[in-house]
């Protein structure tokens, strides 16, 4: 059994924000039904679907990847008819996510107002880029214009270098995360007053929650801080070092951890008695993180990582992909699984970071083909016959 697995959910999101949410609602066992355009279906399926590096059997890694273990339904949301066939679906739902523009639900009237009306009980969440209220409401916006505003892309890279986006999509995935925690929230909520809400996620206000402790200290000090590479404004030394092979992360982030490596490194040098407290090593920071440097670069990565592991020193590899998706503690965590095509065929891809002690079920059903599940799913769930299918089909409401 699956934690969610009483949760029935509508999934209207589409690109990436909105269905990583999903996703990870979704593989916590949410019986998740992704609501498509007929036809086309959801704007992700198109990306990559013809690199012949990057897709299965006409499927991008994009789609693959973030809708595994859903199902596939197509209804055309602009006509009457398809949103009465919606409506009905929400008087068994507990959960309508989507991830379009704000005012997009309201004029469709799929907004938390109207389903409520239907479910009392539905819980709605939307993210987007500005969030439903205040006087950028309607701007458009995708990862790197969040990531640009929230500050951190301010304080990544070199001083050197110009501002440097996050190399993983921060902003879309930050949004998700935050979303789905809005919604367990909201359905936990819904435990103790029998009625469903709306939840209100910003790709902008997730970028801005991750700034944490770095927010509160520009209050404290009026100021901007500047990027430092893989330095830090405090620790010393604490940086990415290049040796024979892989560069190599170490993190003396206490005065034990300074003097073990200092040891290690058999330098008089840096062993000088007023290295011994931050205080002492902050000032010549940039001497010492090139002398570690100058010693470093003489020997494999892996030689170090030896030295260091049994002074329990923190460090880690900077793993390229090959390194990281091969190793062993990943591995060890079911964090790399294979799912299959439904045309056949599978592909490796990230698991369910989530691990639950006892409702931790890891199973990974195919993604959808474009409305794979559409009879079935309103034979099941509205139990509507064949006659009435195909009469839905006719009229191009369902496909």
């Amino acid at each position: 059994m699956k934690a969610l697995s009483d949760v029935v959910m509508l999934d209207l999101t589409h690109m990436l924000s909105g269905p990583y949410g999903t996703l990870l609602l979704t593989d916590l066992g949410a019986q998740t039904i992704k609501i498509e355009r007929p036809g086309k279906g959801e704007g992700t399926r198109p990306l990559l679907a013809k690199d012949p590096k990057n897709s299965l059997n006409g499927m991008g890694a994009y789609f693959l990847s973030l809708n595994r273990n859903k199902k596939s339904v197509c209804i055309d949301l602009r006509k009457d008819e398809g949103r009465e066939l919606f409506y009905k679906m929400v008087e068994k739902a507990d959960v309508v996510f989507d991830n379009f523009s704000a005012g997009v639900t309201g004029r469709l009237k799929i907004d938390h107002e109207h389903l409520s009306r239907i479910n009392p009980r539905i819980v709605t969440c939307t993210l987007t880029g500005f969030g439903e209220t205040g006087p950028n409401k309607n701007r458009p916006a995708f990862d790197m214009v969040a990531q640009g505003m929230g500050g951190g892309m301010s304080i990544t890279g070199s001083p050197e270098c110009a501002p440097m986006r996050a190399g993983i999509p921060i902003g879309d995935l930050g949004g998700g995360m935050f979303a789905a925690m809005g919604v367990l929230a909201a359905l936990h909520a819904r435990t103790l007053t029998g009625r469903g809400q709306h939840v209100d996620v910003s790709m902008l206000d997730s970028q801005v929650s991750l700034l944490n402790y770095m927010a509160t200290m520009y209050f404290l000090s009026g100021e901007n801080p500047e990027p430092l590479g893989n330095g830090h404004f405090v620790h010393v030394p604490y940086n990415a070092f290049k040796t024979k092979t892989l560069s190599l992360i170490i993190a003396c982030v206490t005065d034990d951890f300074a003097i073990k490596l200092f040891e290690i490194l058999d330098d008089p040098d840096l062993m000088d008695e007023k290295y011994h407290t931050q205080q002492g090593r902050f000032p010549d920071r940039v001497w010492i993180n090139e002398r570690v440097q100058e010693h470093l670069a003489k020997e494999s990565c892996e030689h170090w990582m030896d030295l260091l592991t049994d002074a329990r020193i923190p460090h880690a590899p900077v793993n390229d992909f090959e390194h990281a998706l091969n190793d062993e503690q990943i591995r060890s965590r079911n964090m790399i699984v294979e799912v299959e095509h439904p045309d056949g065929g599978s592909v490796k891809m990230p698991g369910n970071p989530i691990k639950l002690s006892e409702t931790h079920e890891d199973s990974f059903a195919p993604p959808p083909l474009v409305g794979q599940h559409t009879d079935e799913v309103f034979r099941d769930m509205l139990g509507l016959d064949d006659a009435e299918l195909a009469k839905l089909r006719d009229a191009e409401i369902i496909d």
